[in-house]
């Protein structure tokens, strides 16, 4: 598996290593495709390790059914979208499963249920509880390869549930926790994690190694290759994870601890987001609760906030300014405005035109000037700060959502990320 594979052999031990496999929709979209990965599965078998298979739904069917689903129902029953979008996944399993057959591979398909994910009752965006692997220990330990719906589970009250967004990479890291595995492959149609998004940064590289801390700020801040979910379960459990493109096969990025004898890139990747709206609550009274109570009435309800900034209080009110996903924006600015009266601020305003850009790497920690750089780089491309959140490894900003690609392609120069070609 080439020179990066040797660099990390010992999470691939030296006769038998237990590997978890996970292949998005791209991999598996079509007829070729999932006989393409029936072919990688059957060679790692012959290499002598055993493994474990984790399919998204292949392609667009998960939106596929998403868009039957709006045109039969208004409604949309969240119960009865779980059991809906649950078989995109067993399709994939079932074809993946006699794919292998035909090259000589034994394998047995399993829904989430039968694999032993054990969710909360939460439907469309269950969290994982306890994974009972107890019938794929069954499936390797007879020699077979087990070939696991993602993206699903079943409930504490024994419903079918779905793990909402990235829910096929949390299937795969919880798998491959519960069952102590080697690594973690995720392969999807990308070679590896970026410096930056290669659609914005034509010079962008390929990481060869991030850390779980990198990674997760990544996948926090606009990062389109694992989402956060994955990435926080990894870490927990420190299942080693492998992003790989299932297109080319290559080694690719690996998601590993930190070294602490290693010197580290003060940044190794810039990263953008243009789906949040920026919520503005004029007028809020400065003192103790009001705040507490605005936020308590957006988590009541779900609403996930991001980047908070408050301003300077003056005749005894301030404003405040924060971010949500765009999808959840009017319903933000509905909840505030029910709770307008009982706080007492004097006006809400959405602000869809935002975009956030980050830089992150852990060698920030010990690296002055940082911050300078990152401000001076953006006033010379004539770029207005709205706001700035940081933590000891990243520094996220709010700009106008027209100016992202360019301060992402300033930034990625300054910090020495272009790749020499």
């Amino acid at each position: 598996m080439g020179e990066l594979l040797a660099k990390f052999a010992p999470y691939y031990a030296v006769d038998v290593a237990l590997i978890v496999q996970k292949y998005g929709g791209t991999s598996v979209g079509d007829a070729d495709r999932i006989k393409a990965v029936a072919d990688h599965v059957a060679r790692t078998r012959r290499a002598g390790h055993e493994v474990v298979v984790v399919v998204s739904a292949m392609g667009k069917t998960t939106d596929d059914l998403i868009r039957l689903a709006g045109d039969v129902s208004s409604t949309r029953p969240p119960r009865e979208m779980d059991m809906l979008l649950t078989s995109g996944e067993r399709i994939s399993m079932a074809l993946v499963s006699m794919a292998l057959a035909d090259r000589g591979v034994e394998a047995a398909s399993f829904t989430g249920s039968q694999a032993g994910i054990i969710t909360d009752t939460d439907h469309t965006k269950a969290k994982i509880l306890e994974v009972r692997p107890d019938r794929i220990r069954e499936a390797i330990a007879d020699g077979r390869v087990p070939v696991i719906a993602g993206f699903q589970g079943v409930s504490t009250s024994r419903d079918i549930t779905t793990l909402g967004r990235g829910g096929s990479d949390v299937t795969a890291v919880a798998i491959a926790a519960a069952l102590n595995a080697d690594v973690c492959e995720i392969y999807t149609d990308v070679t590896g994690v970026f410096s930056a998004d290669p659609r914005v940064v034509p010079l962008a590289r390929r990481l060869a190694k991030v850390s779980f801390d990198e990674m997760l700020e990544m996948a926090a801040t606009g990062g389109r290759v694992l989402m956060l979910r994955s990435v926080e379960f990894a870490r927990r459990h420190g299942v080693p994870l492998h992003v790989r493109s299932s297109f080319t096969w290559q080694p690719g990025t690996w998601v590993v601890e930190e070294e602490p004898s290693m010197e580290q890139a003060i940044v190794s990747a810039v990263t953008d987001d243009t789906s949040e709206s920026k919520i503005l609550v004029h007028g809020m009274p400065d003192r103790p609760g009001t705040a507490a109570a605005l936020f308590r009435a957006l988590a009541d309800e779900r609403v996930n906030v991001d980047m908070i900034v408050q301003n300077e209080s003056r005749d005894g009110v301030t404003d405040i300014a924060f971010t949500v996903e765009r999808t959840d924006a009017e319903r933000a600015v509905a909840i505030c405005n029910a709770a307008r009266e009982a706080i007492g601020f004097s006006s809400v305003a959405v602000d869809n035109e935002v975009g956030r850009v980050s830089i992150i790497g852990a060698g920030m920690k010990s690296n002055s000037g940082v911050t300078a750089t990152m401000f001076e780089t953006l006033a010379e491309q004539g770029i207005n700060i709205e706001s700035v959140a940081t933590s000891s490894i990243r520094i996220s900003v709010i700009i106008r959502s027209t100016q992202v690609e360019s301060a992402v392609r300033a930034l990625h120069t300054v910090f020495g990320l272009d790749e020499v070609r």
